[in-house]
């Protein structure tokens, strides 16, 4: 039986708490939140689960440092110095850290990253995301993370010459579409995010991935495909 501490008591972490009754090889040891005895939480954990906030990852990652216990990370919006010790953290623990725990994105990122590499910059690339009113960030994390895919596939730096287009409207958990167009066609990929459950049944998945791995720093991508 895997044993799962969850970081973060909040929508997600119910999600991930719920998805976990429908899992016979996996048990929930107790959610996290600020004032919980979160030391002990890790310890009686096989691995962690984090949907806090920036400043509890930070937490987060010490404890499983400490104990050595491998850690699945959706938490957005962290700065380039937390990335930087998540990754220093990557060469003592495996962990999985992605803006975006969707299946469903992970194959979109590698088909957008596939097609941008075929297409080249004779095709201009536009994102268009879609999410409720709550979130706050624009363009969103897991945009970002497409237009970055786009960009390395053609050899650029950051979100190179894609576009954005970004909406917050009613409680959308999520909608993306990237668009390549050339002079005479155009290339549509749509994923759409129904559930926020979603997000919470990836992060089950790379749990149970993550626990098997060497040290290292992994994507979504990299749970759902071997190279």
């Amino acid at each position: 039986m895997i044993r799962v501490a969850i970081a973060g008591a909040g929508r997600m972490g119910q999600a991930i708490a719920g998805g976990l009754n429908n899992q016979d090889d996996m048990d929930l040891v107790g959610l996290w939140g600020r004032g919980d005895d979160l030391d002990r939480l890790v310890h009686a954990a096989d691995v962690v689960v984090d949907f806090s906030l920036p400043d509890g990852t930070m937490q987060v990652l010490e404890a499983c440092l400490h104990h050595h216990k491998p850690l699945v990370c959706g938490v957005s919006g962290l700065s380039d110095r937390q990335m930087a010790r998540i990754d220093e953290a990557a060469g003592t623990l495996p962990i999985v850290y992605d803006r975006n725990m969707s299946l469903g994105i992970a194959v979109l990122e590698r088909s957008v990253r596939e097609a941008a590499a075929a297409l080249g910059t004779d095709f201009e690339t536009e994102i268009s995301e879609v999410h409720h009113v709550h979130k706050k960030d624009a363009p969103s994390g897991t945009a970002l993370k497409l237009a970055e895919a786009v960009a390395a596939a053609r050899g650029e730096q950051g979100t190179g010459s894609v576009t954005f287009d970004s909406e917050r409207r009613g409680e959308v958990p999520g909608d993306h579409e990237v668009v390549m167009r050339s002079g005479t066609e155009t290339l549509t990929f749509a994923h759409s995010v129904t559930s926020r459950q979603v997000f919470a049944d990836g992060a089950i998945r790379a749990a149970r991935w993550v626990i098997t791995q060497q040290p290292g720093r992994y994507l979504m991508r990299d749970v759902l495909f071997k190279n």
